[in-house]
Order: structure tokens, then C-alpha cells, then sequence
């Protein structure tokens, strides 16, 4: 018996200096491609000019008097800033926003080698794939820590700032569950139900400066780039909230995603067709944590400063519903039901996702969290009618493949991805 203890314990510490090995491997490549850290200060010289902006916005063309009379009152945008946060369905706007700035020929400012703007590094222009200052962006939309003032000299003065936010709790236990392995914090957990000794316990465990220790507190108030160790009653919290309310012109709510993308529509001039979508990087059933009335309010208690977040946008959010309409809102969400249900019949083998290693190709096989393969993807139908398939290719792409069909080089990711696949 004492033999299996101790191969057992072998087997894990073996595992564990592995890891240790490859995450330091990992920051290693990633300070030999991230950029010199230096904030300049703004000048006109590096700050998107007015006659570039003119030039871009020409790209677009109104939507058909067939889908709407909306071209005599607005014009389709697409400068768009749209803040990625982390565990929030943001994926699947992405997807959006790359088919609308595939189609229309918009200049996306891409990260350079990885999928993110070297996160959790505060964003710098100098992140920005070939950029030079002065440069000017239709769209950007990877995954960064928000800086305001940097991200405005990449995009014109119109430019729309999107994001999404979820509730705090199911963001938690959707982000614990994904990114736990690369937090070494949670190592030392030993039971099988790690969320619930985690939050039974936290100040056991977590602790601020720790190595990736931001995916387990407040972790949008750290993705919009504040300090996601302030607690609630900080009068900084709702300072940093109401600077965020004159920064972005809409935000989006995960729990409610297709009234959410009713408004996005509206606000951006788009046309029912642009915003169709199937939902991308969702995991499969079994791998979501029940948590139990008492385990919710810890786990509301923790993330205190997002809830108050979530609680103020929120409340702006069905503002906006209610100068929208309700009875407007309820025939627009039934009518990209049925659409997305019509596009479903059309490119999806089965009608619904399928876990990993039922996916046939690797071409729609999404990235998987370290040591399991827990998020769902789907399997194109064969026999699909041609003037479909590009459209249903693009709908179904993740994020990662998608990049790569853009042209961005991803290989510090997905040389991260082999090393993740190959040893863990």
C-alpha cells in the first residue's frame, strides 16, 4: 500500500516539475517577444488622423432597402473597439465582428505571434502587429488589458466601444474551471470539488502578486485594467465604473446574448444577417459546477467589485431595451431565433455542438484548458449547398483557426497548444 502512496506521489511531483519547467519555458518566449514596455505620450503624430478615418469609413455600403429603410437614417459602422473580456461569450462576437470585417474589407489591428495583445501586459500600440504610429484601425477586438488612451490612437474619433460583461458568479466558476492549472495558487488543493474549497477558504489560497492569481478575483475589473483586489465599498470602484460608462456606447450582457446583439445591430447601422451566429467555446455540461445558494453568495462576496459592475451596466442595459421597445425587442429576438435556427438546418451534422474528440475536422476544433477537453465544437454537414459553404466555414471557425485564416502568425500559441497537448 505504502508503495502505491509513494508512486503515486512520484507520478505527481514529476507532473508538477514538468509544469513548473514549461511555465517558465512559456515566460521565457514571452518576454523575448513582448515589446519594450514603454508608454509614449500622446501626440497628433501618433494618433489616428480625421482624413484616415474619412478614407475607412468609405469601405461601407448601407444596408439594402430590402432588409431595412435604415440607410436613410444611418450609415452601417465599422470602426469598432470591442474589449474581449474573458469567459463572457466573447467569442462568439468575435466571430462577428471577423466575418463583418472579412466582408467588408476592414483593417483589423492584430497582436503579433499569440491571440491576445500580450495579456495580461497593459495594452501598448506597440503590441499591435506592424504598427507605426499614426496608423490607422478599423477594428480591434483581441483579448487585452484595457488602456483607454492607447487603444484611441490606433481608431478614428467615431469609433463605437463595445464590450459584454457576465454574471460575476458563473463568470467565476467558468473562469476557475478553465484557467485553474496555470494558477499555481490552486496546486495545493487537494480535494476533488477544488471551486468549493477554494471559496470555503479563499484567503488560503489566493494571494495578490501571485502568478496568474488575477483569473481568480474580480477578473473583468482586472480585463478593463483596475485593480481587481479592491473590494466593493471602495470609492474607487465606482469611480473606475463611471469612467467606463463614458468610455463605452454599449455594453452587452451575456445572460441575455440575443437581445444584447438586437443592440448591437441598432447601434452599428448592421443588418440582421451580420450579426447570425452559432455559440462558440461553450463546454459541455458535465464539466459546469453546480453551485449550491450558500457557494454562490462566497463566490458573489469574493468578486464583490465585478458585481457591482455587472450590477450598474446591468441596470443600463434594459434602459436601453426600453428605448428600444420591448414589443420591437421580442419580434427582432424571434426573427434571429428562427434565422439562426434556418442556418443551424443548413451547415451543422446533428443541428448541435458535439464534444472534442467527436469533431472530424481539425479545422473546427476549438482550443481546449490545460489537462482536459471540456469545450464543444461541431462538425460541418457534407452534403451543404455551395453558395452556403463559405458562410457556414466562417460561422463555425474558433478563434484560434480563424486568426490564422487572417493572417495573423500564431506560433508563441500554438507552440504553447503542443507543449499544453504534448506533456499534460
Amino acid at each position: 500500500m505504502s508503495n502505491i502512496k509513494g508512486s503515486k506521489c512520484t507520478s505527481a511531483i514529476r507532473r508538477l516539475i514538468l509544469w513548473v519547467l514549461l511555465t517558465n519555458v512559456m515566460l521565457v518566449l514571452y518576454c523575448l517577444t513582448n515589446p519594450t514596455q514603454v508608454k509614449m505620450r500622446g501626440s497628433q503624430e501618433d494618433t489616428c488622423p480625421r482624413r484616415m478615418a474619412k478614407l475607412l469609413k468609405k469601405k461601407l455600403t448601407a444596408p439594402s432597402q430590402s432588409t431595412k429603410s435604415q440607410s436613410k437614417e444611418c450609415s452601417p459602422k465599422g470602426n469598432i473597439m470591442f474589449m474581449k473580456t474573458h469567459k463572457t461569450a466573447s467569442s462568439t462576437i468575435l466571430n462577428i465582428l471577423f466575418r463583418f470585417g472579412e466582408k467588408h474589407k476592414l483593417k483589423f489591428a492584430f497582436p503579433d505571434g499569440r491571440n491576445d495583445f500580450f495579456y495580461p501586459s497593459p495594452f501598448l500600440c506597440s503590441q499591435v502587429k506592424d504598427y507605426k504610429p499614426g496608423e490607422c484601425f478599423n477594428i480591434v477586438c483581441n483579448h487585452m488589458r484595457f488602456d483607454h488612451e492607447e487603444v484611441a490612437k490606433l481608431l478614428p474619433p467615431d469609433a463605437v466601444y463595445i464590450t459584454i460583461l457576465r454574471d460575476p458568479v458563473d463568470l467565476f466558476e467558468s473562469s476557475f474551471h478553465y484557467y485553474h492549472r496555470a494558477v499555481p495558487l490552486t496546486w495545493r488543493m487537494n480535494g476533488e470539488d477544488k471551486l468549493a474549497e477554494f471559496l470555503n477558504n479563499p484567503r488560503t489560497f489566493y494571494s495578490p502578486g501571485a502568478y496568474n492569481s488575477f483569473y481568480l478575483k474580480n477578473l473583468l475589473f482586472f480585463d478593463f485594467g483596475f485593480d481587481n483586489n479592491l473590494e466593493a465599498d471602495n470609492p474607487c470602484v465606482m469611480s473606475f465604473i463611471h469612467k467606463l460608462s463614458k468610455r463605452f456606447h454599449l455594453v452587452l450582457i451575456a445572460e441575455y446574448f440575443e437581445e444584447s446583439l438586437i443592440l448591437l445591430k441598432d447601434t452599428l447601422c448592421w443588418t440582421m444577417e451580420d450579426i447570425l451566429y452559432f455559440t462558440l467555446n461553450a463546454r459541455k455540461r458535465s464539466s459546469v459546477s453546480q453551485l449550491t445558494p450558500e457557494l454562490r453568495a462566497k463566490a458573489l462576496q469574493w468578486n464583490s467589485a465585478d458585481w457591482r459592475l455587472y450590477q450598474h451596466f446591468n441596470a443600463t442595459f434594459w434602459g436601453r431595451v426600453e428605448a428600444y421597445g420591448k414589443e420591437r425587442m421580442k419580434q427582432e429576438v424571434n426573427e434571429m431565433k428562427r434565422r439562426n435556427a434556418e442556418m443551424r438546418a443548413i451547415c451543422i451534422e446533428g443541428g448541435h455542438a458535439v464534444e472534442a474528440q467527436k469533431i472530424q475536422d481539425r479545422r473546427f476544433l476549438p482550443w481546449q484548458p490545460v489537462g482536459e477537453s471540456s469545450i464543444l465544437g461541431y462538425n460541418m454537414k457534407k452534403d451543404i449547398d455551395p453558395k452556403f459553404r463559405t458562410i457556414c466555414e466562417k460561422m463555425l471557425t474558433p478563434e484560434i483557426q480563424y486568426l490564422s485564416d487572417l493572417g495573423v502568425s500564431l506560433w508563441l500559441t500554438r507552440l504553447w497548444g503542443w507543449l499544453k497537448d504534448a506533456f499534460y
